[in-house]
């Protein structure tokens, strides 16, 4: 019995989808048992049980919608208690304190970027549009010098996505490249506006960008690209395809909550969008269980071990997001209207970790069920944590 078990929760609203999927019509007649930590099926020439995750516990009798639709499964609605608190990949951010010695690591290959460093200041920077309010708060010239926002020798300023430190001291661990106007034919999208006065940083093992010094001496690292960890502890290997969604989803966590900002452009650093997405909902739960990697349509370019067999339920915390692909001049009118649109909060990274992003994002899409793959348009996708 290939069965495979897929389950939704909203974990504020204590409601689930459950679909139990690539169900056998050669197998019917079928019985269906639903118990608060068990579903079980049971047919003539099988049985089979799925053991929910001890955080989840469905209410049986609250079971309505139910429906079978063909080449997809058994859909239904359900209650769900759920008690889930998982300890997620660290955050850049979250390994930065004052007076603390932290070591930056390239997130890609391990090789360390900054050693030992400590900073005496560790603050977070206002949102990148602030200096646009300024003529709305204030009526007289704008009394706010620019320059306070760049970090001093012993500074970190944390943005949504990146960080400053002040380049006043040499990276071991990165190379700087400055981009002159006569190698933008030949250089790839990673290539800055004004390449003539920028550089950029890249990881001196594995050649991964880093992140851009600026003509006033200030290094932006992006959060994707770095692990920083406390000086006494040393590398340890994160996929990287879980970093991305962990990395991008807590972002989007954060600016949803602060600002109610929900739709967002994904752009390159030379400005060209990749993706725009709107994030549905951040208190998501899934449980899912994998079964044949052939039948269940796994896609495993940065994970091969999803493609192992079967393995228990397992339940992720998520953010649930729709989304358009950008490349190749598709949907130009959205993307142009969203340009405009002081709705819209843009988020940049290397263009290689936005096309990671939209493929890690396909996959996601590729994997649900054909009727849960789309909403008024958008593609739909889950950023797991």
């Amino acid at each position: 019995m290939d069965a495979i078990l897929f389950l939704e929760i909203k974990e504020k609203m204590k409601s689930g989808l459950l679909i139990i999927r690539e169900l056998n019509p050669e197998s019917w007649p079928m019985d269906i048992t639903l118990m608060p930590s068990l579903i079980e099926l049971k047919s003539d020439k099988a049985c089979r049980a799925f053991g929910l995750p001890p955080e989840v516990r469905i209410v049986p009798s609250s079971c309505r919608g139910l429906q079978y639709l063909p080449g997809e499964g058994l859909h239904m609605r359900l209650q769900v208690q759920a008690d889930f608190s998982t300890k997620l990949t660290p955050a850049v951010g979250n390994g930065l304190k004052s007076k603390k010695s932290c070591t930056f690591f390239c997130q890609c290959c391990g090789e360390s970027v900054i050693n030992n460093r400590t900073f005496l200041r560790v603050l977070s920077l206002p949102f990148e549009n602030w200096s646009d309010l300024v003529d709305e708060w204030c009526c007289h010239p704008n009394p706010f010098n620019s320059s306070l926002l760049h970090p001093q020798n012993d500074d970190c300023f944390l943005g949504h996505n990146y960080l400053l430190i002040n380049s006043g001291t040499e990276l071991p661990g990165t190379e700087s490249r400055r981009l002159h106007s006569e190698d933008e034919r030949t250089t790839s999208s990673e290539s800055l506006s004004n390449s003539q006065t920028n550089s950029i940083i890249i990881c001196k093992r594995c050649k991964t960008l880093l992140g851009e010094a600026m003509p006033s001496g200030v290094i932006k690292y992006y959060f994707t690209e770095l692990l920083v960890q406390p000086s006494e502890e040393s590398f340890y290997i994160i996929p990287r395809s879980s970093f991305i969604q962990t990395v991008i989803a807590r972002c989007f966590m954060e600016l949803t909550s602060s600002r109610s900002t929900f739709r967002f452009s994904i752009q390159g650093m030379d400005h060209t969008i990749y993706i725009l997405i709107w994030v549905l909902n951040c208190d998501t739960l899934m449980v899912e269980t994998s079964g044949n990697p052939a039948s269940n349509n796994v896609f495993a370019l940065f994970e091969p071990e999803l493609s192992l067999p079967s393995k228990p339920a397992e339940i992720h915390k998520a953010v649930k997001v729709l989304y358009h692909p950008c490349t190749e001049n598709r949907n130009k009118d959205l993307v142009d209207a969203w340009r405009e649109d002081i709705g819209v909060s843009s988020l940049t990274f290397p263009s290689k970790t936005c096309l990671e992003l939209l493929l890690i994002l396909s996959q996601s899409n590729a994997s649900l069920p054909p009727s849960l793959r789309w909403m008024n348009s958008f593609q739909v996708a889950f950023l797991k944590m």
